[in-house]
Protein backbone atom coordinates (compact mmCIF):
# COMPACT_ATOMS: atom_id res chain seq x y z
CA UNK A 1 0.00 0.00 0.00
CA UNK A 2 1.52 3.66 -1.31
CA UNK A 3 -0.04 6.87 -0.38
CA UNK A 4 0.61 9.99 -2.61
CA UNK A 5 2.39 12.55 -0.21
CA UNK A 6 0.56 15.96 -1.21
CA UNK A 7 2.00 17.95 -4.08
CA UNK A 8 5.67 15.55 -4.17
CA UNK A 9 5.70 12.73 -6.65
CA UNK A 10 6.77 10.66 -3.73
CA UNK A 11 4.40 6.90 -3.21
CA UNK A 12 5.18 6.25 0.77
CA UNK A 13 4.60 3.45 3.06
CA UNK A 14 1.13 4.70 5.77
CA UNK A 15 3.50 4.29 8.38
CA UNK A 16 6.53 6.19 8.33
CA UNK A 17 9.18 4.90 10.48
CA UNK A 18 11.17 7.15 12.88
CA UNK A 19 14.76 6.78 13.18
CA UNK A 20 15.32 8.91 16.56
CA UNK A 21 15.84 5.60 18.19
CA UNK A 22 18.96 4.64 15.76
CA UNK A 23 22.13 4.92 17.86
CA UNK A 24 20.40 5.72 21.23
CA UNK A 25 18.21 3.05 22.46
CA UNK A 26 18.58 0.68 19.82
CA UNK A 27 22.31 -0.19 18.62
CA UNK A 28 23.55 -0.42 14.83
CA UNK A 29 22.76 -4.23 14.60
CA UNK A 30 19.17 -3.80 16.31
CA UNK A 31 18.68 -0.88 14.41
CA UNK A 32 19.47 -2.88 11.39
CA UNK A 33 16.81 -5.38 12.27
CA UNK A 34 14.27 -3.26 12.60
CA UNK A 35 14.78 -1.06 9.24
CA UNK A 36 15.64 -4.60 7.01
CA UNK A 37 12.05 -6.06 9.02
CA UNK A 38 9.91 -3.05 7.80
CA UNK A 39 11.28 -2.73 4.78
CA UNK A 40 10.46 -6.69 4.16
CA UNK A 41 6.83 -5.91 5.75
CA UNK A 42 6.52 -3.15 2.31
CA UNK A 43 7.95 -0.11 4.41
CA UNK A 44 9.70 2.94 2.56
CA UNK A 45 9.93 5.95 4.29
CA UNK A 46 12.26 6.89 6.97
CA UNK A 47 12.55 9.86 9.15
CA UNK A 48 15.35 11.21 11.09
CA UNK A 49 17.54 14.65 11.75
CA UNK A 50 21.13 15.68 11.87
CA UNK A 51 20.52 15.86 15.77
CA UNK A 52 19.70 12.27 16.45
CA UNK A 53 20.91 11.03 18.61
CA UNK A 54 23.05 13.83 20.00
CA UNK A 55 21.17 13.66 23.23
CA UNK A 56 22.74 10.01 24.45
CA UNK A 57 26.09 9.94 26.02
CA UNK A 58 28.91 9.60 23.67
CA UNK A 59 26.95 11.41 21.05
CA UNK A 60 27.66 13.86 18.53
CA UNK A 61 24.73 13.62 16.35
CA UNK A 62 24.36 12.01 13.16
CA UNK A 63 24.38 8.33 14.40
CA UNK A 64 20.91 8.01 13.41
CA UNK A 65 21.99 9.24 9.56
CA UNK A 66 25.01 6.94 9.80
CA UNK A 67 23.17 3.65 10.90
CA UNK A 68 20.85 4.80 8.36
CA UNK A 69 23.27 5.67 5.55
CA UNK A 70 25.28 1.80 6.45
CA UNK A 71 21.90 -0.20 5.95
CA UNK A 72 21.19 1.43 2.74
CA UNK A 73 24.42 0.72 1.62
CA UNK A 74 24.00 -2.80 2.54
CA UNK A 75 21.18 -3.71 1.21
CA UNK A 76 21.90 -1.63 -2.28
CA UNK A 77 17.81 -0.23 -2.01
CA UNK A 78 18.36 3.27 -1.47
CA UNK A 79 16.42 4.82 -5.19
CA UNK A 80 13.56 2.57 -3.33
CA UNK A 81 14.00 4.13 0.22
CA UNK A 82 12.69 7.79 0.40
CA UNK A 83 14.28 9.60 3.41
CA UNK A 84 13.50 12.53 5.00
CA UNK A 85 16.18 14.38 7.65
CA UNK A 86 16.37 17.80 8.78
CA UNK A 87 18.78 21.01 9.99
CA UNK A 88 18.79 23.49 12.45
CA UNK A 89 18.77 21.47 16.01
CA UNK A 90 22.04 19.98 16.60
CA UNK A 91 24.17 22.10 18.85
CA UNK A 92 27.29 21.93 15.75
CA UNK A 93 25.14 22.97 12.86
CA UNK A 94 22.32 25.30 14.74
CA UNK A 95 19.75 27.60 13.08
CA UNK A 96 18.58 28.10 9.92
CA UNK A 97 21.24 30.89 7.87
CA UNK A 98 22.33 30.32 4.59
CA UNK A 99 25.63 28.79 5.66
CA UNK A 100 24.50 26.48 7.85
CA UNK A 101 21.97 25.38 5.82
CA UNK A 102 23.96 24.62 3.13
CA UNK A 103 26.85 22.74 5.37
CA UNK A 104 24.24 20.53 7.41
CA UNK A 105 22.72 19.20 3.99
CA UNK A 106 26.72 17.80 3.12
CA UNK A 107 27.04 16.37 6.73
CA UNK A 108 23.99 14.84 6.16
CA UNK A 109 24.66 13.88 2.61
CA UNK A 110 27.74 12.42 3.43
CA UNK A 111 26.37 10.29 6.61
CA UNK A 112 23.59 9.04 4.56
CA UNK A 113 26.16 8.27 1.70
CA UNK A 114 23.71 9.79 -0.67
CA UNK A 115 23.88 12.16 -3.02
CA UNK A 116 19.99 13.44 -2.42
CA UNK A 117 17.63 13.80 0.59
CA UNK A 118 14.07 13.34 -0.65
CA UNK A 119 12.78 15.13 2.18
CA UNK A 120 14.79 18.37 3.78
CA UNK A 121 12.99 19.91 7.30
CA UNK A 122 13.61 22.92 8.84
CA UNK A 123 13.78 21.23 12.33
CA UNK A 124 12.40 24.05 13.64
CA UNK A 125 11.44 28.18 12.82
CA UNK A 126 14.51 30.23 13.23
CA UNK A 127 13.23 33.87 14.13
CA UNK A 128 17.18 35.34 14.21
CA UNK A 129 17.43 34.79 10.62
CA UNK A 130 15.11 36.04 7.61
CA UNK A 131 12.83 33.78 6.52
CA UNK A 132 14.15 34.85 2.60
CA UNK A 133 17.75 33.92 3.75
CA UNK A 134 16.35 29.96 4.72
CA UNK A 135 14.39 29.67 2.10
CA UNK A 136 16.82 30.75 -0.55
CA UNK A 137 19.20 28.43 0.71
CA UNK A 138 16.85 25.87 0.92
CA UNK A 139 15.68 26.27 -2.89
CA UNK A 140 19.44 26.18 -3.86
CA UNK A 141 19.97 23.05 -2.56
CA UNK A 142 16.68 22.15 -4.60
CA UNK A 143 18.00 23.59 -7.71
CA UNK A 144 21.76 21.55 -7.25
CA UNK A 145 19.84 18.26 -6.94
CA UNK A 146 20.80 17.31 -3.25
CA UNK A 147 17.06 18.03 -1.72
CA UNK A 148 13.98 16.74 -3.97
CA UNK A 149 11.36 18.86 -1.57
CA UNK A 150 11.42 20.96 1.54
CA UNK A 151 9.15 20.57 4.74
CA UNK A 152 9.05 22.39 7.98
CA UNK A 153 8.83 21.12 11.63
CA UNK A 154 7.25 22.80 14.49
CA UNK A 155 6.06 25.71 12.87
CA UNK A 156 3.21 27.84 13.68
CA UNK A 157 0.29 28.48 11.41
CA UNK A 158 1.13 32.80 11.21
CA UNK A 159 5.20 31.66 10.40
CA UNK A 160 3.92 29.12 8.10
CA UNK A 161 1.76 30.84 6.03
CA UNK A 162 4.05 33.66 6.01
CA UNK A 163 7.17 31.09 4.63
CA UNK A 164 4.40 30.08 2.10
CA UNK A 165 3.82 33.54 0.85
CA UNK A 166 7.78 34.70 0.66
CA UNK A 167 8.69 31.16 -1.51
CA UNK A 168 5.21 32.03 -3.84
CA UNK A 169 6.72 35.64 -4.30
CA UNK A 170 9.80 34.84 -5.09
CA UNK A 171 9.05 32.08 -6.98
CA UNK A 172 10.96 29.09 -5.06
CA UNK A 173 9.98 25.86 -3.57
CA UNK A 174 8.56 25.46 -1.06
CA UNK A 175 7.62 24.29 2.24
CA UNK A 176 5.69 21.08 1.01
CA UNK A 177 5.12 18.72 3.97
CA UNK A 178 4.51 19.61 8.48
CA UNK A 179 5.19 17.79 11.27
CA UNK A 180 4.61 18.98 14.13
CA UNK A 181 4.31 17.59 17.78
CA UNK A 182 0.19 16.15 18.28
CA UNK A 183 -1.25 12.57 19.09
CA UNK A 184 -4.18 11.51 20.89
CA UNK A 185 -3.00 13.41 24.27
CA UNK A 186 -1.20 16.23 22.88
CA UNK A 187 -3.30 18.11 20.89
CA UNK A 188 -3.18 22.06 21.17
CA UNK A 189 0.02 22.89 19.03
CA UNK A 190 -2.05 21.11 15.93
CA UNK A 191 -5.51 21.59 16.26
CA UNK A 192 -6.68 25.08 15.75
CA UNK A 193 -4.91 27.56 13.08
CA UNK A 194 -1.83 25.10 12.18
CA UNK A 195 -4.97 22.34 11.19
CA UNK A 196 -6.72 25.23 9.12
CA UNK A 197 -3.45 26.29 7.42
CA UNK A 198 -2.38 22.95 7.02
CA UNK A 199 -5.66 22.20 5.43
CA UNK A 200 -6.35 25.18 3.62
CA UNK A 201 -2.54 25.05 1.88
CA UNK A 202 -3.06 21.24 1.18
CA UNK A 203 0.11 20.85 3.10
CA UNK A 204 0.07 16.90 4.28
CA UNK A 205 0.84 16.53 8.37
CA UNK A 206 3.27 13.83 9.17
CA UNK A 207 2.81 14.03 13.08
CA UNK A 208 5.82 13.07 15.16
CA UNK A 209 5.46 11.52 18.40
CA UNK A 210 2.30 9.98 17.28
CA UNK A 211 2.16 7.74 20.62
CA UNK A 212 3.19 9.91 23.04
CA UNK A 213 6.99 8.92 23.88
CA UNK A 214 4.78 5.10 24.03
CA UNK A 215 2.49 6.28 26.47
CA UNK A 216 -0.15 4.97 23.79
CA UNK A 217 1.19 1.34 23.32
CA UNK A 218 -0.42 0.61 26.51
CA UNK A 219 2.85 -0.55 28.26
CA UNK A 220 2.63 1.85 30.66
CA UNK A 221 -0.72 1.42 33.24
CA UNK A 222 -1.28 2.08 36.49
CA UNK A 223 1.03 0.98 39.42
CA UNK A 224 3.24 -0.86 36.56
CA UNK A 225 6.95 0.25 36.36
CA UNK A 226 8.66 -0.29 33.11
CA UNK A 227 12.20 0.08 31.95
CA UNK A 228 12.34 2.13 29.34
CA UNK A 229 14.97 5.29 28.14
CA UNK A 230 11.37 7.31 27.88
CA UNK A 231 9.90 6.32 31.33
CA UNK A 232 10.99 10.09 32.43
CA UNK A 233 8.40 11.56 29.51
CA UNK A 234 5.33 9.41 31.29
CA UNK A 235 4.19 12.01 34.30
CA UNK A 236 2.61 13.96 31.85
CA UNK A 237 0.63 11.14 30.74
CA UNK A 238 0.19 9.98 33.20
CA UNK A 239 -3.43 11.68 34.98
CA UNK A 240 -6.64 11.04 34.29
CA UNK A 241 -7.15 12.14 30.82
CA UNK A 242 -3.96 10.25 30.00
CA UNK A 243 -5.45 6.86 31.60
CA UNK A 244 -9.40 7.44 29.92
CA UNK A 245 -7.73 8.28 26.61
CA UNK A 246 -5.60 4.43 26.64
CA UNK A 247 -8.39 2.98 28.48
CA UNK A 248 -10.58 3.91 24.50
CA UNK A 249 -7.86 3.02 22.27
CA UNK A 250 -7.80 0.10 24.19
CA UNK A 251 -11.37 -0.61 23.74
CA UNK A 252 -10.55 -0.13 20.16
CA UNK A 253 -7.75 -2.27 19.44
CA UNK A 254 -9.38 -4.73 21.40
CA UNK A 255 -12.99 -4.69 18.93
CA UNK A 256 -10.84 -4.43 15.99
CA UNK A 257 -8.42 -6.97 16.93
CA UNK A 258 -5.28 -5.15 16.92
CA UNK A 259 -2.44 -3.05 19.10
CA UNK A 260 -3.27 -0.60 20.78
CA UNK A 261 -0.87 1.69 18.79
CA UNK A 262 -2.69 0.75 15.50
CA UNK A 263 -5.53 2.39 17.25
CA UNK A 264 -4.09 5.14 18.47
CA UNK A 265 -1.86 5.81 14.67
CA UNK A 266 -5.80 5.24 13.18
CA UNK A 267 -6.92 7.82 15.18
CA UNK A 268 -4.14 10.00 13.66
CA UNK A 269 -4.83 8.85 10.10
CA UNK A 270 -8.50 10.11 10.55
CA UNK A 271 -7.52 13.63 11.57
CA UNK A 272 -7.87 16.35 9.24
CA UNK A 273 -4.37 17.18 7.25
CA UNK A 274 -2.83 14.50 8.45
CA UNK A 275 -1.45 11.67 5.35
CA UNK A 276 0.52 9.66 7.69
CA UNK A 277 2.37 9.42 10.89
CA UNK A 278 5.84 8.67 12.07
CA UNK A 279 6.41 6.42 14.81
CA UNK A 280 9.69 4.82 15.44
CA UNK A 281 11.07 1.00 17.02
CA UNK A 282 13.78 -0.86 18.59
CA UNK A 283 13.04 -3.97 17.95
CA UNK A 284 11.17 -6.14 15.64
CA UNK A 285 8.22 -6.79 17.87
CA UNK A 286 7.93 -3.50 18.29
CA UNK A 287 7.74 -2.61 14.85
CA UNK A 288 4.67 -5.14 14.48
CA UNK A 289 3.04 -3.47 16.60
CA UNK A 290 2.77 -0.17 14.84
CA UNK A 291 2.78 -1.21 11.10
CA UNK A 292 -0.84 -2.61 10.95
CA UNK A 293 -2.95 0.51 9.61
CA UNK A 294 -6.46 0.79 10.93
CA UNK A 295 -9.31 2.70 9.86
CA UNK A 296 -11.53 3.63 12.38
CA UNK A 297 -14.79 4.31 12.21
CA UNK A 298 -16.50 8.07 13.06
CA UNK A 299 -17.79 6.91 15.85
CA UNK A 300 -14.54 5.56 17.35
CA UNK A 301 -12.87 8.18 16.16
CA UNK A 302 -15.33 10.73 18.21
CA UNK A 303 -14.93 8.66 21.21
CA UNK A 304 -11.22 9.84 21.65
CA UNK A 305 -11.75 13.03 20.28
CA UNK A 306 -14.68 13.41 23.24
CA UNK A 307 -11.36 12.73 26.15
Amino acid sequence: MRLALGKTDLQVHPLCLGGNVFGWSANAEQSFDVLTAYETAGGNFIDTADMYSRWHTGNVGGESETIIGDWMRARGNRREMVIATKVAKLGTRPGLSAANIAAAAEDSLRRLGTDYIDIYYAHHDDESIPLEESLTAFHSLVTAGKVRYLAASNYSASRLEEALSISRELGISEYLLLQPNYNAIVRDEYEGDLMATAVKEEVPVLPYFSLAAGFLTGKYQPGIEVDSVRAGDMPDYMNDRGWAILNALTEIANGEGTSIAAAALGWLRAQPGVITPIASARTPEQLAQILPVVELSDEQVAKVNAL
